[in-house]
C-alpha cells in the first residue's frame, strides 16, 4: 500500500506540474490593464505597504523567482520582470507578498527562517544516514532513528511552508484588487494561477509525510526482528 501511495503522489505531482505550466503559459498572454511590467507591481506594492528597503532584481531561469529575506531582494525571473500579463502580475505580487511578510514578522515565515540552516544540514545528509541505517538496523538502530528524526524535520519544513506561501498569496490577490492592478476580466485569472502555484508544495509536504511514514515503518520492523 505505501509503494501504491508513492504511485499516486507521484502521478499526482506530474499532474499538477504539468496542469500549472500550461496555466502559467495562457496567462502569460493575457496583458492586464496601463502595461504595467512585473518589475512596476513589485516595485508599488513594496512602496504601498511602507517597504523602503527591499529591491527589485531581474534572475535568470523560469519560475524561479523568490524573495530574499537575507539579501531584502525579490528575484524576478525575465518572463515575469519584464512581463505585462496576469502570470507576471501574480507572481510579483506573490513574492512581495513575503517580503510583505517579513516586514510585519508573520509568525509561520519568522519559524522557517529559523529552520533554514538545519534543515539544509539535515537535506545535505538525510538520506545517507538512512541508507546507512537501513543497512546496519540489526546491529545499529540508532543510526537509522537520527535518519528518520532528520527527515521529520524536513517534513515539517514542509508543512511550515504552506501557510506561508498560501498567506503570501492571499496578500498578493488583495493588494491586485485593492490597487486596481486586476480588474473583473483579470482577477479570477490571477487568483487561478496562484491556486495552481500552490498545489506542488501541497504534495510536496504530502509526500514527504508518506515517506517519514514509510521510514517508521521499516524501523519499527527491523527493531522487531531483533
Amino acid at each position: 500500500m505505501v509503494y501504491v501511495l508513492f504511485i499516486v503522489i507521484a502521478l499526482v505531482s506530474f499532474a499538477v506540474q504539468r496542469t500549472l505550466q500550461s496555466k502559467f503559459e495562457r496567462y502569460s498572454k493575457i496583458p492586464i490593464p496601463y502595461g504595467l511590467t512585473g518589475r512596476d507591481i513589485a516595485m508599488r506594492m513594496l512602496q504601498e505597504n511602507g517597504i523602503n528597503d527591499v529591491s527589485v532584481t531581474q534572475v535568470d531561469g523560469h519560475l524561479t523567482d523568490h524573495y530574499n529575506p537575507a539579501t531584502h531582494t525579490v528575484n524576478l525571473s525575465r518572463d515575469v520582470y519584464y512581463g505585462n500579463s496576469v502570470a507576471a502580475a501574480a507572481v510579483a505580487a506573490h513574492e512581495c507578498g513575503h517580503a510583505v511578510q517579513h516586514a510585519r514578522s508573520y509568525s509561520f515565515l519568522n519559524l522557517r527562517s529559523a529552520l533554514v540552516p538545519f534543515v539544509s544540514f539535515a537535506s545535505n545528509w538525510v538520506q545517507w544516514i538512512l541508507l546507512i541505517g537501513i543497512l546496519t538496523i540489526q546491529a545499529y538502530p540508532a543510526i537509522m532513528l537520527l535518519g528518520i528524526i532528520l527527515f521529520a524535520a524536513t517534513t515539517l519544513f514542509s508543512f511550515i511552508t504552506l501557510p506561508v506561501e498560501i498567506n503570501a498569496s492571499q496578500r498578493a490577490l488583495a493588494w491586485l484588487n485593492g490597487a486596481g492592478v486586476t480588474d473583473a476580466s483579470t482577477h479570477d485569472k490571477a487568483k487561478d494561477a496562484l491556486k495552481w502555484a500552490a498545489y506542488p508544495y501541497v504534495v510536496a509536504a504530502v509526500g514527504a509525510f508518506a515517506t517519514l511514514v514509510y521510514y517508521i515503518i521499516i524501523f519499527a520492523g527491523g527493531r522487531r526482528d531483533r
